[in-house]
């Protein structure tokens, strides 16, 4: 049975290197389709680690009470910009009743020009901030310091800048101690952001950080509100965290039981979950064009295959006539029908990878294309040559062999 197996195999392989054109041309729709699968694969895979990474991590064991929150149409927006602005002392409740959480801290921002002698650092992100909230969002400093506890109590004029505004600023020049413009107010350099690059191609250095009552003073709007970032005390306290913290507003700003809290708290799986749905769609696309691509694919190879057997009539005849049975006929094409899907998958799989390394090298996201891709697309390109080559495989079975002989080659 193994050498019949074998004998087979290598009867196939012979076929399909003599029609070399026509077999590449059969697999142009299995190759495009594989091709789809395993680069939308790779790419939502690299996708998923950028986004987890680099948007979703809102620092180590880390959540955000917002005023806002995660909102994904209009009528969400309405509803959610009527809700009472966070407030310090709301800030401060967390602070003294959380008892799962290590830190809490305040953020508030806007965006202005900022200004250092005659140059010019346009829409710098302005943000006033506790001491406690680089710490809790990895931002360090590559020189100078972090802002201090006497900071904010003193609302002093200091601030930290991000390294896009301080190439802008200070082009060749030690940006520490010297004093900036933003808005009405002017700020001493006390440290130089780590650069941290950018995120789906938005500057994150692109900062100057005050103390949030320096901030509150200068800056501060009647609609303002309060962010908050708390971090819990591991990654086990995370979901007792941010019920500790739903308790506490809820209480403060008598909020009803029937009704639905005023402020909004937003997690790393909550980030992940409305990605994965966006994501969830663009796979379904992928998967609706791949699967026109294999069934377009899988006729293409039917119609080759029976072609073929009406080439290959007086072979099968005289296979039949030396002894050789229906099922090793059948045996034959549907060993044929798969080699020609399977060797489209393959090709499909080498140029998906190809794609998947140009976005890896012309684009920051990590991309990665994972073995079970791989494997999937090749038992998929396979199934489909197997199907495909039944009604081929059947047609070449049941022919005559005498009649088979007769026919004109």
């Amino acid at each position: 049975m193994l050498a019949s197996m074998r004998e087979t195999l290598w009867i196939s392989l012979d076929t399909l290197r003599a029609h070399k054109l026509r077999t590449f041309l059969t697999l142009l729709g299995v190759i495009l389709a594989v091709t789809t699968l395993v680069a939308v694969i790779s790419v939502l895979n690299g996708l998923n680690l950028y986004i987890s990474d680099k948007v979703a991590n809102l620092g180590a064991n880390a959540f955000v009470v917002d005023r806002i929150g995660i909102v994904t149409n209009f009528q969400e927006w309405n509803k959610a910009r009527k809700r009472p602005t966070l407030t310090l002392d709301d800030l401060q409740a967390l602070r003294d009743g959380m008892k799962l959480a290590s830190t809490v801290a305040g953020e508030q921002d806007t965006v202005a020009d900022v200004r250092y002698g005659n140059l010019l650092s346009e829409d710098v992100n302005i943000m006033g901030t506790t001491p406690t909230f680089a710490p809790i969002r990895d931002i360090d400093v590559s020189s100078g310091r972090l802002l201090s506890d006497i900071d904010e109590e003193h609302r002093a004029g200091v601030c930290i800048i991000g390294a896009d505004v301080a190439n802008k600023l200070f082009p060749g020049v030690d940006p520490i101690g010297h004093e900036i413009r933003a808005g009405q107010g002017q700020y001493q350099v006390v440290g130089v952001a780590t650069p941290k690059g950018t995120v789906l191609g938005e500057p994150q250095d692109n900062f100057v950080m005050i103390p949030l009552g320096t901030y509150r003073k200068e800056w501060l709007a009647p609609q303002d509100s309060v962010t908050m970032f708390v971090q819990a005390q591991g990654p086990e306290w995370m979901d007792a965290a941010q019920d500790e913290a739903r308790v506490i507003l809820r209480s403060r700003r008598h909020v009803p039981y029937e009704i639905d809290d005023n402020f909004a708290i937003i997690a790393p799986n909550s980030i992940m979950g409305l990605w994965n749905r966006i994501t969830g769609n663009a796979f379904g696309i992928a998967i609706w064009i791949t699967s026109i691509f294999l069934v377009v694919g899988g006729v293409v190879i039917m119609n080759i295959m029976l072609a073929s057997v009406t080439e290959r009539t007086r072979e099968i005849g005289l296979r039949k006539s030396l002894g050789a049975r229906r099922s090793h006929i059948i045996l034959q094409f549907l060993m044929e029908s798969s080699l020609l899907a399977a060797t489209g998958g393959l090709l499909g799989v080498f140029f998906a990878i190809v794609i998947a390394q140009l976005v890896r090298l012309l684009s920051p996201i990590p991309i990665s294309t994972p073995i079970f891709a791989i494997l999937i697309a090749l038992v998929l390109s396979t199934g489909v040559g197997l199907f495909f080559g039944i009604y081929p495989a059947m047609r070449a079975a049941k022919l005559d062999p005498i009649e088979a002989l007769r026919a004109e080659t």
